[in-house]
């Protein structure tokens, strides 16, 4: 895995900010990855140390928790800094976007399974997805969400816990039903 072309496509989702805390922390993170691609143990301690210590001040200064072991797609994007902290079981399919507040990890330390979200995801801020789940492709998980339970494709889930409510969905349908 090269390092240095994948920062370019970082910084490309960043709309080419440097100053982006979201920016920092993918640095972090694609140096942590690249680590693990170094054969020779005399390199890969020290590179193994420094990321340690870099991951720890990363999460000191922006409040995010995104360690390397987590995995993402293309065009992943930390759009607000702050109370972020991401499991590193969980998955991120492509262009996939998270906001301050917002917790993906386990529901239970004793069975280590994160969510796996899908492609094109939104998860609004202060969202919590937890647990051995499945998050579609072209989602939005709404503002404060707890999601406890698979989202299907094309769904939007909203609430606590989450509700699911089908993209394009009739508004006035969801007012008759009492969402």
């Amino acid at each position: 895995m090269a390092i240095f072309p994948n920062l370019r496509e970082d910084l490309k989702a960043y709309g080419g900010d440097w100053g982006c805390q979201g920016f920092w922390v993918m640095i972090i993170y694609r140096f942590g990855r690249w680590r693990y691609t170094l054969q020779n143990p005399w390199l890969r301690k020290p590179c193994s140390f420094l990321y340690k210590f870099l991951y720890k001040v990363i999460q000191i200064l922006t409040g995010i928790e995104f360690p390397c072991e987590v995995e993402i797609g293309r065009n992943f994007r930390i759009d607000h800094f702050s109370d972020i902290v991401v499991s590193g079981y969980a998955r991120f399919g492509d262009n996939c976007i998270i906001r301050n507040g917002v917790t993906v990890g386990l529901s239970h330390t004793a069975h280590p399974v994160a969510p796996v979200i899908g492609n094109n995801v939104d998860i609004g801020v202060g969202a919590k997805i937890l647990g051995d789940i499945t998050v579609g492709d072209n989602v939005v998980i709404g503002a404060n969400a707890v999601v406890i339970r698979d989202v299907p494709p094309n769904s939007v889930a909203v609430g606590i816990p989450a509700r699911i409510i089908e993209k394009g969905r009739d508004q006035r349908t969801e007012q008759r039903n009492g969402y």
